[in-house]
């Protein structure tokens, strides 16, 4: 089966998963909240949401692997791996904070073919196929590539995973650059933004790879710039993440360095 195919039904899977969250999101009250770790949490949602995801995935294309954050790994027997986040941003979501994603991304030999991060309290789906370009909803999406750090926002976030050392000094370095910083506790919807001109850039010291694969996709299909990596080692562990428009991007890296060398 073609990249197309699949690009198209991981569209629909991620917005039919939308809908079926949005049902969780509008009755919160009747929500039940696990603590995973500080400021970590899963719910009944993440992981109903899950569940037809990979139920939708193993009906069209059976031979695919899944990776996914609430459940056990599926093997691939296609070369085709599917890397789903179900709700990301559950912070926000299990506290009415309308700013969480559904996403997908789907990996082949080791490199990241379809990125898909769709927001369904404000109905857009942000999508992307290796060499096809960006898109919000119908529309190509670019980076744009005459800015810098004083004419817009940088997007990063924390996680438990790493020390508080290394975001303190990151947000004092973006400071004395000129810039501003943004965190949405979403870092799928942020990457998202990067890709469509909203922030200029991403940094975060540790994301696993359901959080930020098909973001990075986004971001280089609309013509920014990412870090290089090993997917199958993010796939692993995960690992630090900056992306950027090119007119900040160096920047950016090199704030990375030395905010999180220790």
């Amino acid at each position: 089966m073609s990249d197309d195919l699949r690009f198209q039904k991981a569209q629909d899977i991620a917005k039919e998963a939308g809908t079926f969250a949005l049902n969780f999101f509008n009755n919160l009250s009747d929500l039940n909240v696990e603590d995973k770790g500080p400021q970590d949490f899963v719910t009944e949602a993440d992981k109903a949401v899950e569940l037809l995801i990979r139920e939708a995935i193993t009906k069209y294309f059976p031979e695919d692997g899944i990776v996914g954050e609430e459940h056990s790994i599926k093997a691939s027997s296609s070369s085709y791996t599917w890397v789903i986040d179900p709700i990301d941003g559950t912070t926000n979501f299990i506290n009415a904070i309308p700013a969480w994603t559904v996403v997908i991304a789907i990996v082949k030999d080791g490199v990241t073919q379809i990125g898909i991060t769709h927001d369904p309290v404000h109905n857009e789906t942000f999508s992307a196929m290796l060499g096809a370009g960006a898109f919000l909803n119908k529309t190509q999406i670019f980076c744009n590539p005459n800015t810098n750090l004083n004419r817009g926002t940088i997007g990063t976030g924390f996680s438990n995973r790493v020390s508080t050392k290394g975001i303190k000094k990151l947000i004092n370095l973006i400071f004395e650059e000129g810039g501003m910083y943004h965190r949405n506790a979403s870092c799928a919807l942020s990457l998202a933004y990067v890709a469509s001109g909203r922030l200029l850039g991403y940094i975060e010291e540790h994301l696993n790879a359901w959080d930020c694969l098909a973001g990075q996709l986004l971001i280089s299909e609309a013509g920014g710039q990412i870090e290089k990596q090993d997917t199958n080692k993010m796939i692993q562990r995960g690992g630090r993440v900056v992306v950027g428009s090119s007119g900040v991007f160096d920047q950016l890296v090199q704030m990375a360095n030395k905010a999180f060398k220790d």
